[in-house]
């Protein structure tokens, strides 16, 4: 999980009496959140870094949210970004914020909730002990499961504490679970439907009340938490749904999407993406077109998704076959090209829910999308330029050889001489190659055009070469 940096800044510890002569004054938590993100909106700064094709849709809505002070819960299908922006909200909180020293809930030195906190303030008073915790800590997250137990979020009684001789109706015999441990911080539950209904019920007090129920203790702590959630629309039916009384408490039900727009679907793989080679531009946008075109066809079932780790892991599994050729090919730069998509397919189809009715045609669907988006993005990156001589050299008896193993090298020397045509020059200079494997890339993608506009033909060899011609 990945948080904002945290500073060497840090305030130094203090007492009581110190951190009221240090004029600090007490804000509730979304009193926080709502300064922090006004100051943000105010100054023209993003709040929410690395979220893509949400700004005119989702983020308003969130942020409407939260300055109303409300819950959120985020419904969407798989892959839309819900726990990416639900830790984006940390970035909200202040960098850092004093806490009672060893305090089980990290409360604030002016309102102290547990009977232990309470008791030490009025046993200390202004020698009570301050520390600082950073905003990172202030984070919770748990994934729901349907093991997860009362205990695990709200708390349980505690067996070692009652063998330390403390009474079973001592309040300090209980152990706090993550939602009372997240006081003056944020708790995000993912995939809410997922939480047995008895476990949802649990939740319904802290939720309005903000007090907490264990074992017939009635325990009133004034919790100051934020409890967003995420859950998939889809789970209502399938394996669960979020409870009438607990929905009714979230403050806002806010649905997520995926990028409306090519270039957020782009942005978001170029950002996510963990690549070992060199992936060009348009072998990304064309795994972009690939995963929307998925999106929206009537083969595959739309109630699941297509998520954008789809797209992301294409990238990856693009490049890793880049790397092998280059290390196995002795190639001085791993570069991936179009021949690279291909199998790459057959790694991603797995990740694809089709409708019951397409059985035994998951991968002409696949083939056939994956050729639309690459014909797609050759119109796109390459139109205006004219191929019409390369065609005319492959009709003439020429042809060109690539593979998952033949080098940049060797699809460069085998192209077809086209006399003073600069029209090699024209297609990498377009896309942008520099270097020997971003010109066959280049190439490759060009010819790959023609194929699909049906100008020359592909075979495959025995040896699972490519032969343009």
């Amino acid at each position: 999980m990945t948080h904002p940096a945290q500073s060497t800044d840090r305030p130094a510890d203090t007492t009581l009496a110190g951190l009221r002569d240090s004029g600090h004054e007490l804000g509730s938590l979304k009193q926080e959140i709502r300064a922090n993100l006004l100051a943000a909106l105010a100054a023209g700064e993003d709040p929410w870094p690395g979220l893509h094709g949400f700004a005119d849709t989702v983020i308003p809505q969130v942020e409407r949210a939260l300055l109303a002070g409300h819950d959120i819960v985020l419904l969407g299908e798989r892959g839309q970004g819900k726990t990416r922006l639900l830790r984006t909200l940390v970035g909200l909180l202040d960098e850092w914020t004093p806490v009672i020293a060893g305090s089980e809930l990290g409360e604030h030195p002016y309102a102290p909730v547990t009977p232990t906190s309470v008791r030490r303030a009025g046993e200390l008073g202004d020698d009570l002990p301050v520390t600082w915790r950073h905003r990172s800590q202030r984070y919770a997250e748990k994934l729901a499961t349907p093991d997860t137990s009362v205990a695990d979020l709200i708390g349980d009684v505690d067996p070692v504490k009652v063998a330390e001789g403390r009474s079973l109706g001592d309040p300090e015999t209980i152990h706090f679970g993550l939602i009372p441990r997240s006081h003056r911080g944020i708790v995000a539950i993912n995939e809410l439907p997922d939480l047995a209904e008895r476990i949802q019920v649990a939740m319904l007090n802290v939720m309005e009340e903000r007090d907490i129920q264990i074992r017939g203790y009635i325990l009133r702590l004034d919790l100051d938490v934020l409890v967003v959630a995420s859950a998939n629309p889809e789970d209502y039916t399938n394996r669960g749904r979020i409870i009438t009384p607990l929905k009714d408490r979230f403050g806002a039900e806010i649905r997520t999407h995926y990028p409306v727009v090519l270039e957020d679907e782009v942005a978001v793989i170029a950002q996510e993406a963990d690549l070992v080679a060199t992936v060009p531009e348009h072998l990304v946008e064309i795994l972009a077109r690939f995963t929307r075109s998925l999106r929206e066809s009537g083969a595959v079932d739309q109630r699941s998704g297509v998520s954008a780790r789809f797209s992301i892991a294409g990238a990856e599994t693009v490049a890793a076959a880049a790397l092998h050729r280059a290390t196995t090919q002795a190639e001085p730069h791993a570069v991936a090209r179009v021949v690279d998509l291909e199998p790459a397919v057959d790694v991603l189809g797995g990740k694809v829910e089709f409708e019951s009715g397409e059985e035994g045609r998951e991968r002409e669907i696949l083939d056939h999308l994956l050729r639309r988006a690459t014909a797609d993005t050759v119109r796109h990156r390459l139109g205006g330029i004219d191929l019409g001589l390369l065609v005319e050299a492959l009709e003439g008896g020429s042809s060109v050889t690539t593979g998952e193993q033949v080098t940049a090298l060797d699809v460069l020397a085998g192209l077809p001489v086209l006399g003073e045509s600069d029209v090699y020059d024209q297609v990498m200079d377009r896309l942008g190659a520099t270097n020997d494997g971003e010109r066959a890339s280049a190439i490759e993608l060009a010819l790959e055009g023609l194929y699909l506009a049906r100008k020359v033909s592909k075979e495959s060899t025995e040896t699972g070469e490519k032969l343009y011609g």
